[in-house]
Parts: C-alpha cells; sequence; structure tokens
C-alpha cells in the first residue's frame, strides 16, 4: 500500500490483527466483530478517582450509614439502604472522566441483581455493566466508558436487609480526561439508517469555521457547515480524508476503518505521517464508548506549537522529519531519504538489528516492511528497542524507547495521544498499543478535526 506521502510503507490492512486481516474482505471483517470487542489496554496505572468525591444514595438504612462512607477510603465504614428494592448509590466525579473498572466491597447485605451506570448530568444514564446473579464478596468489574456520574443501581437484594457498601471504588486513567464540552452534545446525533453515523466536529480552535473544514468519503465532499453527518453504510472499507481550508488543501489527514453490518473497526493513524490533529470517539448500543488519538493538550495548542515540541523531543537524526514538509506534515522515518539507502542515516539500525540475527534496512524496519512483514512482535520490539528482551518484557510499555536506535517519532505520538495509544508505525497494534477500537453494535462515530 501506498502510503499518503507517497512513500510503500507495505502496511499492514486495518482489522482486529492489522498483520494478519486483508481491508475489505467482508468475511475477516465478520470474523473481527466477535474476536475484537475490548479496548487496548492503556499504558497509564489506574487512579482511584471516588474517594472523597460527594455521594448521593436514594436512600440510608439511618444516619450512621450515609452514601458518603462508600467511598471515604474507610474499610469500617459503609452506606446502607432501605429495605426494599430498587435503591441506588451514586458518586461525583466532578468532571467526565474515562473510566476502567469498578470495585464493589459488600458488607453481608448484597445485592444479586444491580447495574453499573455512567452519566454527563445525572439525569441520563448509560449501563457498562449487567450483573444478574451476583454473589456479595468483593467484586472487581473491568468497565469500558466514561462519565462524570458513576452509579450502582440495585435491582434485586440478596438478603431480607438492604444493599450495603463498605466501598465504592471507581477507577480509571486520569490525567488526560477531556473537558466536558470537547465532544459537546451528543442527544442531537439522529440514528443511522445504515451501519454508524458519523458526525465530523471542528476543533480547530477557531483556525478555521465550519465552511472551510472538508471531509471526503466514496466520492462524497462536503464541509461540516453544509453536511456534518454521514450514515455510513455497512461493508465500508478504506480511509475518511480532512481538508482545512478547501477540498483539495495540502493541510489534510485522515482516518482508517472497515465498517460491517454490525461491527466498526477503525483507527487513526500516524504510520505515514501527522498532518491534522484527529481524535475519535466510538459508542455502540450496549455502552461501550471509547476515543483514541491526539490528546486534549495537543489539540489545545498551535499546529507550530506541536511541531516545535516534536522537533525538541526527538534526537538529532529525526529532527528533519518536521522538516521536510513543513508546515503541511511531520513525515514518518520510513518516508525520510535519510533514513534510507545511500542517507546519512541509512544503517540506524544496523548494528541493533543484527544483535537479534535481523539484517534489514533502517527503512523496512521502520515500515516493517520485506522480511519483517510477517513478523510483526519482532519488528515491534525493534521499533521499541526491546528486541534484546526477555520476551516477557518485550510487551510492557514501561520498557519502550529506554535507548536508542528505536522509532522516537512512534513515541512522540504515543506520548500525546489519549491514554498513549497511538499507530505510530505498522505493527503497533503488538501489545495492544495502537489506537485500534473495534466493537459490535456501533451507535455514533465522531471525530475531532483540529489545527
Amino acid at each position: 500500500m501506498q502510503s499518503s506521502a507517497g512513500a510503500s510503507t507495505r502496511r499492514p490492512p486495518v482489522g482486529a490483527a492489522r498483520s494478519r486481516a486483508a481491508l475489505g474482505l467482508v468475511v475477516v471483517l465478520i470474523a473481527a466483530c466477535f474476536a475484537v470487542l475490548a479496548p487496548s489496554p492503556a499504558r497509564a496505572a489506574d487512579q482511584l478517582l471516588s474517594q472523597g468525591r460527594p455521594a448521593t444514595a436514594s436512600s440510608a438504612e439511618n444516619a450512621s450509614f450515609p452514601a458518603s462512607a462508600a467511598v471515604d477510603g474507610n474499610a469500617g465504614t459503609r452506606w446502607s439502604s432501605a429495605f426494599s428494592d430498587p435503591q441506588w448509590i451514586r458518586v461525583d466525579l466532578g468532571s467526565v472522566q474515562r473510566l476502567s473498572r469498578v470495585t464493589l466491597d459488600w458488607e453481608g447485605a448484597y445485592a444479586t441483581a444491580f447495574q453499573i451506570q455512567t452519566s454527563t448530568d445525572a439525569t441520563t444514564w448509560t449501563t457498562v455493566h449487567s450483573a444478574t446473579s451476583a454473589t456479595g464478596g468483593t467484586q472487581n468489574i473491568a468497565l469500558t466508558g466514561s462519565g462524570r456520574y458513576v452509579r450502582l443501581y440495585g435491582t434485586a437484594r440478596g438478603t431480607p436487609y438492604g444493599y450495603s457498601l463498605w466501598e465504592f471504588q471507581v477507577y480509571g486513567p486520569g490525567g488526560a480526561t477531556p473537558p466536558d464540552d470537547f465532544w459537546g452534545s451528543t442527544s442531537g446525533i439522529p440514528p443511522a439508517s445504515n451501519a454508524v453515523e458519523v458526525k465530523i466536529l471542528n476543533r480547530t480552535n477557531g483556525k478555521y469555521p465550519d465552511s472551510q473544514v472538508y471531509w471526503s468519503f466514496d466520492g462524497q465532499v462536503h464541509s461540516i457547515a453544509e453536511q456534518p453527518y454521514l450514515d455510513m453504510p455497512a461493508n465500508s472499507a478504506g480511509r475518511m480524508y480532512f481538508h482545512l481550508g478547501s477540498p483539495d488543501s495540502p493541510y489534510y489527514d485522515f482516518i482508517e476503518f472497515t465498517v460491517g453490518n454490525d461491527v466498526f473497526n477503525g483507527n487513526t493513524t500516524r504510520v505515514d505521517a501527522f498532518g491534522l490533529k484527529l481524535a475519535m470517539r466510538l459508542h455502540t448500543k450496549d455502552g461501550y464508548d471509547v476515543e483514541v488519538g491526539e490528546n486534549r493538550q495537543t489539540f489545545a495548542e498551535d499546529r507550530a506549537t506541536t511541531f516545535q515540541r516534536f522537533t525538541d523531543a526527538v534526537p538529532d537524526q529525526f529532527k528533519v522529519l518536521a522538516r521536510t514538509q513543513a508546515p503541511y506534515r511531520i513525515i514518518a522515518p520510513g518516508s525520510d531519504p535519510g533514513f534510507r539507502a545511500g542517507g546519512a542515516n541509512a544503517n540506524y539500525y544496523t548494528a541493533y538489528a543484527q544483535s537479534v540475527g535481523v539484517n534489514a534496512a533502517t527503512s523496512d524496519i521502520f515500515g516493517c516492511a520485506a522480511s519483517l512483514a510477517g513478523n510483526p512482535d519482532l519488528c515491534a520490539a525493534l521499533n521499541r528497542h526491546v528486541a534484546t528482551l526477555p520476551a516477557t518484557q518485550r510487551s510492557d510499555p514501561a520498557q519502550f524507547y529506554q535507548a536508542a536506535p528505536a522509532n522516537y517519532y512512534a513515541e512522540f505520538w504515543h506520548d500525546n495521544a489519549i491514554d498513549h495509544l497511538a499507530y505510530g508505525f505498522p505493527y503497533d497494534d503488538v501489545a495492544g498499543q495502537s489506537s485500534f477500537v473495534s466493537h459490535a453494535d456501533p451507535q455514533w462515530l465522531l471525530v475531532a478535526v483540529g489545527w
């Protein structure tokens, strides 16, 4: 596949496993529906978001068992409800937060049936977990979603008493949460007639009006002023492009996807280059809600600042990547002549690769091409400089990019991405570090375009 920068990258196709799927093949697409139904793991450790936050409950057994006792970090105090169904307790996290798990430390009065729900306004709730035969004790529940308010909604008690929790703990990555208004209101998004409703958002910080933010897909070209929505059909595969200023402006970028009747697979990508700041948020009918792409801090800054920060962050060999096609793009190292045969940095990876028995051109290592096209694990290890580590450590993000030679272009985009997940090279999905998302029953997809 030719990269948009004009150099062949031999990039694997979009799909649940890029290295093994063929872009647009319907059979593989449908298989991906069942194979990948969870978000990639984040690099950052979970943070306890709920402790000490305001808590409210539908009732309390008496004044000795308030809602606040379930979020005070004291395992000797508890919330206890009235002896009836249903009952609930909710915690206000203070702002919209991405969520990873909830821990329920039940007293003897537990719920056999309950839901974990999230909300941005404490009025409209989305169920992100449901249980019908729980047995109490301590429950650790993995979640995917976001919200300012998180609620336990009990519908069936396991005893004649009420619902009683020693601790109600909500966890998430913290630190990279969006402002409440970044994605705007989602209540007005029309239902999709086809597979998924796509809405394009102008997040250029006033640099361009909606009339100069363009999207193109399958022969359609529109500004978001005239048409901010695309009702994306099933069996779509490929790219959706975004341009600023004019429909054929050199300021452009794209997302990649495959869409089936009941599944969305897609990603933002920096495999070829950085052109525009992009983030996308997928919401599905079962409450799954995930976002990937550049983080809020990167969206908030001017594009010139992003270019300068890249130049400041990378070693000398990589600084040229921000100059070759400036001010339009920061290109990937595999596309730079300096890292190709005859270039000043053509042997950048040679000694390191040979130390693990790989004889490959530096540009092929960056692009996971030639002999590495069929070896995603080894190519990822070389790009991340973990190829000489024991196999058990090669999937540990804390070990990545700690020494040269490494793909410092990819590292920069990980450092500036939501949850540190990015596609910085073709096999960046190894160990779940890419911006790839997949889930069944998609409802809507938001794409934020920034300057």
